[in-house]
């Protein structure tokens, strides 16, 4: 074990030459309920929260990777396995080279996942209930997303967990999403669709160095949680495919995402808290997320979105070093009246936007409710928005600002930013209603309702200098070697 340090944006596997040697657990008091009559040896190393005392790999457990066999059981059987070690040093289960079909599963605590470079865990496309549960409706959305009903647990799951990592060498989870989305659009399905990761309720939360692919809808949505990492994660999903947002952080306290690459036919990055009554009442806000260095192309949506579901609340969110290319909205923030709620003290800055619709985008009409019973006089507040340091190529239009009449957005502040329009644009530059703010040193000049501040001289926006309590996590780099019996 090595001094600690942060966790770095890279994982890999070794081959045989690790002088930390797990030894004893290979005998069949230890981890293996039902083993293979050889044991594959396999090396990892990774850095993490915690380092595990006890591994075991799929195929001790029947794993079969040949892409066509079922290993819902084995991955159940297996973690249920694991979990007798909770309390005991936690443990990790190795992923080998394969392609490994599967339904849902259920992860536990002090636990590890990690997938070998040339794994490959492909989502079944059954909707058989056995390998896909129907669960209850997030209690803060009180309703699908899809539709009325409940919704099919994600592909990897957990609730009430503690020190949960999902990592690897850059192995792929694949969801195979078509038939889910084509099921969609067509408005035949009676439930919401699975997520690939969901972790509910849960505290230490590292997901990185994966490829996750074809999701059904959202990518990652941790919700009901805290202290959350996701870092060295590339998305890949059509640009055409309904809802498949890539990060979802929802009534999460204490999140950073870092280091992503994500081409989404939805938004990038997503913040959430609750919809509607339902989010008001659950009352549980998203604050203290750091989201840097982040790619991303999303010809529909947003690079990052506050919202739309965010009745809970979301404050205190800092990005920076984020480049997007061909996306709609560089940041936008989507409310509606019936949401109650706020989003406040965002900080945006160092944002370069390539082929833009619009670089700022503001929406209090966003409508998409629950049901009817929506308290028509719960306005959200929206104040202390802040975007500095930015570079705009090829933008439609500057920046479209919508506010709710009587219920203005206040506390815009925009400062060094140029927006270069596309030729061929025809659109106004700046469409901006119900709003307030400052501008500073802006290109081209903005709306009247966000007045130029002492012309000549750089006024700019704020952005914190003190660092959150994510940014303090540290990590172990942890081996773990198993020979051949």
């Amino acid at each position: 074990m090595e001094s600690s340090r942060r966790i770095p944006s890279s994982f890999k596997v070794i081959d045989m030459v690790s002088a930390f040697v797990l030894l004893g657990l290979l005998t069949s008091s230890n981890v293996h309920g039902r083993r293979s009559p050889a044991l594959d040896p396999f090396e990892v190393e990774c850095p993490a929260v915690g380092c595990r005392a006890h591994c075991a790999a799929l195929t001790d457990f029947g794993g079969v990777g040949d892409g066509v066999t079922s290993n819902t059981d084995a991955f159940r059987a297996a973690i249920a396995n694991l979990s007798q070690y909770d309390s005991g040093g936690g443990s990790l289960l190795f992923v080998p080279p394969g392609r490994w079909l599967t339904g849902s599963f259920n992860l536990t605590s002090h636990f590890t996942l990690y997938l070998h470079k040339d794994a490959v865990l492909l989502a079944t496309q059954s909707q058989d209930l056995k390998e896909w549960p129907v669960i209850d409706p997030l209690p803060s959305y009180g309703h699908g997303r899809d539709a009325p009903g409940g919704r099919y647990v994600s592909l990897i799951f957990g609730t009430n967990l503690t020190d949960v990592i999902i990592t690897g060498e850059n192995g792929t989870i694949d969801g195979q999403g078509a038939l889910w989305w084509d099921k969609f659009l067509k408005k035949e399905l009676r439930l919401t669709r699975p997520y690939l990761i969901e972790l509910m309720y849960s505290d230490m939360i590292q997901i990185s160095n994966l490829t996750l692919v074809n999701s059904p809808s959202w990518n990652v949505h941790p919700v009901y949680s805290r202290n959350i990492t996701v870092q060295g994660i590339t998305i890949l999903a059509p640009v055409n495919s309904p809802n498949t947002d890539g990060i979802n952080p929802d009534s999460c306290t204490d999140t950073r995402i870092e280091d992503c690459y994500i081409v989404s036919g939805d938004d990038c990055v997503a913040v959430k808290s609750g919809w509607d009554e339902y989010g008001i009442a659950f009352g549980m806000p998203t604050k203290k997320v750091v989201i840097r260095r982040l790619t991303c192309i999303s010809p529909t949506s947003a690079v990052i979105a506050l919202g739309s579901e965010m009745s809970g609340g979301i404050e205190d969110v800092r990005a920076q070093d984020i480049l997007a290319i061909n996306s709609e909205s560089g940041v936008r923030i989507k409310t509606a009246i019936g949401r109650g709620g706020y989003v406040r003290d965002i900080y945006v800055k160092g944002m370069v936007l390539k082929t833009m619709k619009w670089a700022f985008w503001m929406t209090g009409n966003y409508g998409s409710h629950p049901d009817d019973k929506y308290d028509p006089h719960a306005l959200p507040e929206i104040n202390n928005i802040n975007y500095r340091d930015i570079v705009v190529e090829n933008a439609t239009m500057a920046a479209r600002l919508e506010g709710i009449p009587g219920d203005p957005f206040t506390g815009i502040c925009i400062s060094n930013v140029t927006i270069q329009l596309a030729a061929e644009s025809k659109e106004k530059p700046w469409n901006c209603t119900d709003i307030s703010g400052i501008s500073s040193d802006v290109i081209p000049q903005p709306c009247d309702l966000l007045p130029e501040q002492r012309k000549g001289e750089l006024v700019q926006c704020n952005f914190p200098n003190d660092s959150l309590p994510i940014d303090n996590v540290d990590a172990q780099k942890c081996t773990f070697r198993r020979e051949y019996l």
